[in-house]
């Protein structure tokens, strides 16, 4: 048999599930009854006086003067006929919000005061129950600007403004972005019709001296989904993590550096002339996340290879390394992550970062390394390839 705390967490978990939409109409999760646990006879007269009439007690005891109700069903237990109870029953989400307490009740009556102004102002509303629900967080200040950028959106057509043009007093586009699912939501429109998030692009740097010789552009970028290609289909394409690194890397015979950025490869896989490089480089730092974005560019489709992030170098370049990030915190080792995609030297390295009990350095940035460096492994790594 369950006891009051147990049941407590059951009423707990189904009040959270469905309290926005108990309150907004929308659905019906009250009355629920809670079963307590099925005993047997012999396992009632086996605990009677150890642990089901304590238990018992508890329960009537507890039931009382809480808008609960207790259901109980007779059984025999020795000689007598014990009222045994079953079941909880919660009639309506009132009920539960003052069982569990815990500020439910003043949460519930927030709600029930914005679904008031949501169906008063917003008849149209397509889902009160997620407006209710997501601005149960909200300051009253931060529910009256919703409300008001909502009623400039029943009032306006926005078609073709970005959300940074949208003219309304105290909104930026972040704010905007963030709430477009509640002000659909509020206004029962399909679109607000502004103009989309500009598509991902990449920045690159024509590497081959031959073509910088003949003063073309030195630097280019491609949006996706646009119809782009590079001067040249590049032999040799690094993508570096750094920018400045990428757009000063030093020449290369048929080669693009390409400025990662930090970003996920997705946006670089949507590109088949860097995909399909003959040779694909990825240099980072020679840090825990240096290594996890590595293993996203491979996750993401791009067959990159890795310079100058394995044990050798790390040993060589320890010295110039760092245990401090960019706003001078100390880095922490962090949680080890699978990176299935790693290489076993690549491994080693990450697997060192991220020891809590290694005294080294956690980072070694990319710009220690010089970049004639980078560019002789580069040269080196693409003559053996080829079997030169």
């Amino acid at each position: 048999m369950k006891t009051p705390a147990d049941v407590l967490g059951d009423i707990r978990r189904r009040l959270d599930r469905t309290w926005a939409g108990d309150v907004a109409g929308a659905t019906t999760s009250w009355p629920h009854r809670f079963a307590l646990g099925t005993t047997t006879k012999t396992q009632l007269e086996a605990g009677w006086q150890t642990i089901y009439q304590p238990r018992i007690r508890q329960w009537r005891d507890w039931a009382r003067g809480r808008p609960v109700r207790l259901h109980t069903q007779q059984k025999r237990v020795y000689t007598t006929t014990q009222d045994i109870p079953t079941h909880l029953e919660i009639v309506d989400v009132g009920s539960a919000a003052a069982v569990v307490g815990d500020g439910w009740e003043r949460r519930l009556a927030k709600a029930r005061a914005h679904l008031t102004r949501v169906t008063t102002h917003f008849p149209a509303a397509a889902d009160p129950a997620l407006v209710i629900r997501t601005a149960n967080r909200y300051e009253d200040t931060d529910f009256e600007l919703l409300l008001t950028v909502a009623a400039w959106f029943q009032a306006h057509d926005a078609s073709g403004y970005t959300p940074r043009q949208v003219p309304i007093p105290g909104v930026h586009s972040k704010w905007l972005n963030t709430h477009q699912p509640l002000i659909l939501a509020l206004t029962g429109r399909d679109s607000l019709g502004l103009l989309p998030k500009h598509p991902a692009r990449i920045h690159f740097s024509y590497l081959d001296p031959t073509y910088q010789a003949s003063g073309a552009r030195r630097h280019d970028s491609a949006t996706v989904g646009d119809s782009v290609t590079p001067a040249y289909a590049p032999t040799v394409v690094i993508i570096s993590e750094n920018k400045d690194t990428a757009i000063h890397f030093p020449p290369i015979t048929g080669g693009i550096a390409v400025e990662g950025g930090g970003f996920g490869g997705k946006t670089a896989a949507a590109f088949p002339w860097l995909t399909a490089a003959p040779h694909l480089y990825y240099w980072g730092d020679i840090d825990a996340h240096g290594y996890e974005i590595l293993n996203g560019w491979r996750d993401d489709g791009v067959p990159v290879a890795s310079i100058l992030m394995d044990t050798t170098t790390y040993d060589t370049y320890e010295p110039y390394g760092t245990n401090t990030d960019q706003r001078g915190q100390r880095l922490e080792p962090g949680s080890p992550k699978s990176l299935p995609h790693l290489t076993p030297d690549e491994r080693a390295v990450y697997e060192r970062l991220t020891d809590p009990m290694f005294r080294g350095y956690r980072r070694i940035e990319q710009e220690r390394i010089p970049l004639h460096t980078a560019a002789s492994v580069v040269t080196a790594r693409t003559a053996s390839s080829n079997g030169h």
